[in-house]
């Protein structure tokens, strides 16, 4: 089996990690990881990169944890894909199979609600998954369940601090008949480390969504088996 974890933050661009992307790579590597996907906080949530900066700008600064990830894990042999969280009020998603150039063509997605979100990402081949949909926190105002609008479900997240919040993301996934994926909500080198195990390597992103599209070829890595 080939582990990755499918949700990784860096302090490059996420406010609240503190570790940047080449110390996540060589701790990942360390741990016997395959591979992992950046998923940092886009300016919608919880992103240290200015507001104010031209938006070309904004996307280069956005990047660079993934960036800095993916030089690493090229010199000590671990893969590194790309992807980020999306927040709507506490509300939140993830979005794989899109790049930098997607997003520099794009200024206008903070202008897009759920549903548009839903609609250009998977025109565009990518994969749009609701995170950790029971969480509560104290930036979470109200869980809200978007079943029409996302492709998949994060049924397991080592972020959450009660079982019972993966359990119901199980129970929700299977209710509403919905591929699942399973990631460690990383910011930290004490997070506690899960993710997915593949029968095979990913080649590249597309593999990892048409692995979870066809419901086929993984597992998911339970909270009893974390790092």
């Amino acid at each position: 089996m080939y582990k990755y974890d499918t949700h990784v933050h860096t302090s490059e661009s996420s406010a609240c990690a503190s570790m940047s992307g080449a110390k996540q790579a060589r701790l990942y590597k360390e741990l016997g990881y395959t591979g992992i996907i950046i998923t940092d906080h886009f300016f919608n949530g919880n992103s240290s990169v200015p507001r104010n900066l031209p938006w070309e700008e904004r996307i280069e600064r956005f990047v660079l944890g993934y960036e800095h990830a993916l030089e690493e894990g090229e010199k000590i042999g671990i893969s590194v894909l790309f992807g980020w969280e999306e927040s709507f009020c506490g509300t939140d998603f993830l979005v794989y199979g899109l790049d930098k150039q997607w997003l520099l063509k794009n200024p206008d997605i903070l202008n897009w609600d759920i549903p548009e979100h839903f609609r250009r990402i998977r025109e565009e081949g990518g994969l749009f998954v609701h995170a950790h949909p029971f969480r509560k926190a104290d930036y979470i105002s109200e869980i809200r369940l978007f079943p029409e609008y996302e492709d998949a479900v994060e049924i397991m997240n080592a972020g959450n601090q009660l079982p019972i919040y993966n359990q119901k993301a199980v129970e929700y996934a299977n209710k509403n008949n919905k591929p699942i994926t399973g990631g460690s909500d990383a910011h930290h080198a004490t997070s506690i480390h899960i993710g997915m195990n593949f029968d095979y390597v990913l080649k590249d992103i597309h593999d990892f969504i048409q692995c979870v599209k066809m419901r086929k070829n993984y597992t998911i890595i339970p909270m009893e088996e974390s790092i």
